[in-house]
């Protein structure tokens, strides 16, 4: 059983034009088409699976300071603004 949830969206004029478009020339409705294309674009935004880590060289004083990590970006910005600051 698949559930369904209706919602609005604002899209950009032409970009639903186009759309529609492409829901007549294919036989499919609106709604199928929008789907199809989020359903693709989240597929392409999942990390790829498998991938191997990579090392990344460092110079100078042994690396990042303690307790910086390199994957969390937000984490990474507020210590390097902390950094400029006069304590």
């Amino acid at each position: 059983m698949s559930l369904h949830m209706r919602t609005t969206i604002r899209l950009d004029d032409d970009l639903l034009a186009r759309a529609k478009q492409l829901a007549a020339r294919t036989g499919r409705t609106l709604t199928a088409v929008i789907e199809d294309a989020l359903r693709a674009a989240l597929a392409r935004s999942r990390p790829a699976r498998g991938r191997e880590r990579i090392e990344l060289p460092t110079f100078g004083r042994g690396g990042p300071l303690p307790g910086v990590d390199l994957d969390a970006s937000a984490a990474l910005l507020d210590v390097m603004d902390s950094q400029g600051d006069p304590a």
